[in-house]
């Protein structure tokens, strides 16, 4: 299933949204050919509605085409949020954006550190 942005106008930005344990397999495997990002959001906090609508706004789907994005909503999906933190090895922040390459985690930023420019620089793959 995918997450588009419905207000405030267009978006190249089409998630996947992240609901299960299976799916966190599922991204380890992604993260061997592709750069993963993972960005945890709580829809009651003003700050990671901020992040994400920038962060929707400026993503390029040129520029992007070898990141893949997730999203997990962490009022819904505590429990996955708890099992990204443990297994990328991260602390649990919200709003969160992680980059997943090989495997792991090579990039993780949390509320207005959330950066469009530093996400393209960090994910190279």
């Amino acid at each position: 299933m995918t997450r588009e942005k419905k207000e405030c106008g267009m978006s190249d930005m089409k998630w996947t949204e992240l609901r299960t344990e299976s799916q966190l397999e599922q991204i380890q495997e992604e993260s061997r050919t592709k750069s993963i990002l993972i960005f945890k959001h709580s829809s009651r906090c003003s700050i990671s509605k901020m992040a994400l609508d920038r962060l929707e706004r400026k993503w390029n789907a040129e520029e992007t085409m070898h990141i893949k994005p997730y999203f997990v909503d962490l009022l819904s999906f505590r429990e996955i949020s708890a099992s990204i933190a443990s297994q990328f090895d991260v602390e649990h922040e919200s709003p969160q954006v992680l980059i997943i390459e090989n495997g792991q985690s090579i990039y993780d930023q949390s509320h207005f550190d959330i950066d469009y420019h530093k996400i393209l620089v960090a994910a190279k793959n």
